[in-house]
C-alpha cells in the first residue's frame, strides 16, 4: 500500500486527523535502542529512507536514557519521554504514560532505555508491515515497513553476540545486520547514531559523547560506520595533544601514529603530527613529513608561515626555513 494512501485512510477518521500534521515526518524505519553496562554508556541508532532521520528519530540524555521514536513519528516522546525518566518513572512507566495520551499511538513505534537497562516498546497495531520489536535487558530493536519479517531479529541476535565491541560500533553493526536482512522495502537514505554518558554531564554542551549524523546517501550505514571510525582516529589525535601537553612525547606520537594509520591519506593529521614533532625538536622528522603534505597540497605551506605568529610553532628563523622547503 503507498503511503499516500495510507495516510489518506487515516485522514478520513477524525481522531486520528488531529495527529498528522506536516510536523510529524514519516519516518518509517529500524533502530536500536541500547547501553553498555560495563562503561554505563548508552545509545540509539537507526536508519531510514528519509532525509534527516536523525533530526526526528533518536533522543538522549546522558544520566538519563535513550528514545527512537517512528514510523508516524511524534518527536515529542523524545523530550517528555527523557524528561519522564528523569523524574523516576521507568520506560514502562514513561512510555505508558505517552501512549495513553496519544490519539495516533496505533501508528506509533517508540523505544525507551534508561540508566539502569530497563527498556520499554510500544509498537501500534497501525504500524505498516513488517513491524515487531524485541527488546530485553540492556536493548530494545523496532522496525517497521521492512521488506523481511527477520530484520528485529537480525538486529538483536547481533547486538548479543558482540558484547565485547564498543557500544557505538556494536549499534551500527545491528543496523548493518538489519540491512542485511532486507532493511527498508523503499532502500536507503538516512541514518544517525548518538552515545551519552550513564553518569548527568556537568555541562549541557558536553551531554552526548557521540553525535553523527548521515543525512542523505547512496550507503547511509557504511557512510556512518565510515563517520564513526573517523571519530575514533580524531580520538587518538586529541589524546595526543593531552600527551604533549603532559610532556610525553613518546605516548603522543604512539597516539599521533594510531590516527593515521586509520586514515592514512588524512593530511590534517599528518600536519598536525609534524607541527609537535617540529615544536618538540624533531625539525628533521618533521620536514620530511611536511614536504609529502605540500606536495599535495601547497596551502598547508601557507599555514605553517602563519603559525610562529600565534605561538603555535615555537621553532628559530634557520629551523622554520627549513620546514617550508
Amino acid at each position: 500500500m503507498k503511503i499516500a494512501t495510507y495516510l489518506l485512510l487515516f485522514l478520513s477518521t477524525p481522531a486520528i486527523a488531529q495527529v498528522f500534521k506536516t510536523r510529524e515526518p514519516l519516518a518509517h524505519t529500524f533502530s536500536v535502542v541500547a547501553r553498555d553496562p560495563a562503561t554505563g554508556q548508552m545509545a540509539a541508532a537507526v536508519q531510514s529512507h528519509w532525509f534527516s532521520v536523525g533530526t526526528s528519530v533518536i533522543w538522549g540524555k546522558s544520566g538519563v536514557g535513550v528514545v527512537a521514536t517512528q514510523s508516524f513519528v511524534n518527536k515529542s516522546y523524545g523530550p517528555l519521554g527523557l524528561q519522564l525518566m528523569q523524574a523516576g518513572k521507568t520506560p514502562q512507566q514513561a512510555l505508558t504514560e505517552l501512549t495513553q495520551k496519544d490519539d495516533g499511538r496505533d501508528v506509533r513505534q517508540v523505544a525507551f532505555l534508561n540508566t539502569k537497562g530497563q527498556s520499554a516498546v510500544h509498537t501500534g497495531s497501525k504500524c505498516i508491515a513488517y513491524a515487531t520489536d524485541r527488546h530485553g535487558v540492556n536493548y530494545s530493536v523496532q522496525s517497521n515497513m521492512r521488506l523481511t519479517d527477520k530484520v528485529c531479529q537480525a538486529m538483536e541476535k547481533t547486538f548479543l553476540a558482540n558484547a565485547k565491541l564498543p557500544l557505538a560500533e556494536r549499534v551500527v553493526a545491528c543496523l548493518q545486520a538489519a540491512q542485511a536482512a532486507g532493511g527498508d522495502i523503499r532502500g536507503r537514505q538516512s541514518a544517525a547514531l548518538i552515545v551519552v554518558s550513564g553518569t548527568l554531564a556537568k555541562e549541557s554542551w558536553n551531554d552526548k559523547l557521540i553525535d553523527l549524523r548521515v543525512d542523505d546517501s547512496p550507503n547511509p550505514i557504511n557512510e556512518l560506520a565510515r563517520l564513526l571510525k573517523l571519530q575514533r582516529a580524531y580520538e587518538h589525535m586529541n589524546n595526543g595533544d593531552l600527551q604533549v601537553e603532559k610532556g610525553n612525547m613518546p605516548k603522543a606520537m604512539a597516539e599521533y601514529t594510531a590516527a593515521e594509520k586509520m586514515f592514512p591519506a588524512n593530511l590534517e593529521m599528518q600536519y598536525w603530527h609534524a607541527i609537535t614533532l617540529a615544536n618538540n625538536k624533531g625539525v628533521k622528522e618533521a620536514s620530511v613529513i611536511l614536504k609529502r603534505i605540500y606536495a599535495k597540497d601547497a596551502n598547508w605551506r601557507e599555514l605553517t608561515r602563519r603559525l610562529p605568529k600565534v605561538g603555535q610553532l615555537t621553532v628559530t628563523a634557520e629551523e622554520l626555513k627549513m620546514l617550508l622547503l
